[in-house]
């Protein structure tokens, strides 16, 4: 089976500069993803997708392949879809690849392992799901704003029951996406169909959006070097 990861990488980033090649641990966070799409047992093909030079110099030299997108996928508000279809597009065209289940890996997501990946695509196929994600799980109450005051969304809190009692709410985590290709040709998303939930634990789902979030996962590393 052909199976395809595609790790969409942008050469703008407004939070951290180039945050995509910021050290992390002596390594730059590219080598994360990278390096966990190329030791997945599942995944045959991984690309990289970016617009920016010195990106794909480090996809290349991780082991990576790389797909140059153009300036007009490359902007914020760019979704993903677009890219997604851009790198199918061209490996057809160029290499007469088409594979039958599309991997999306954040590059955001370095404490997402190759194991992790596996996992999930395995659950994907045992449980004949069309897509899958990734994320964690948590039993809490939630709220929301309103103008005045805060409202509860899923309890009574004249009638609140033990948290342990809680349904399970589920979060995305970012780490992980799947799905069929053909599904994602029919529903130009990507996830639709029968999805699937893959549960990754709390401390491997860090997501880097700001420096804080990189100095959570700096600490979170340096903690686990020290414990071997």
């Amino acid at each position: 089976m052909k199976v395809l990861s595609i790790i969409p990488v942008r050469g703008n980033s407004k939070g951290i500069p180039l945050k995509n090649l910021v050290i992390l641990n002596q390594k730059p966070l590219l080598y994360y993803t990278v390096t966990a799409s190329l030791k997945s047992k599942i995944i045959n093909k991984t690309v990289v997708s970016t617009d920016n030079k010195k990106i794909s110099r480090v996809a290349l030299k991780l082991g990576a392949e790389v797909i140059c997108r153009p300036k007009k996928l490359a902007t914020d508000a760019t979704p993903l879809e677009p890219v997604i279809k851009h790198v199918l597009n061209y490996l057809n065209t160029h290499q007469g690849y088409n594979p039958e289940i599309i991997v999306i890996l954040q590059n955001t997501s370095p404490l997402r392992t190759a194991k992790h990946i596996d996992q999930a695509l395995t659950l994907m196929k045992r449980k004949n799901y069309d897509s899958i994600l990734s994320g964690f799980s948590i039993h809490t109450f939630l709220w929301k704003k309103s103008k005045k005051t805060i409202i509860p969304l899923d309890y009574n809190p004249k009638k609140r029951p033990n948290r342990q009692k809680k349904h399970e709410q589920l979060f995305e985590n970012g780490a992980i996406f799947a799905t069929k290709t053909k599904c994602f040709t029919k529903s130009n998303s990507r996830i639709s169909g029968k999805i699937g939930f893959y549960k990754m634990p709390l401390e491997s789902s860090y997501n880097i959006d700001s420096y804080d979030d990189l100095n959570s996962v700096r600490k979170f590393l340096k903690e686990i070097t020290k414990a071997k």
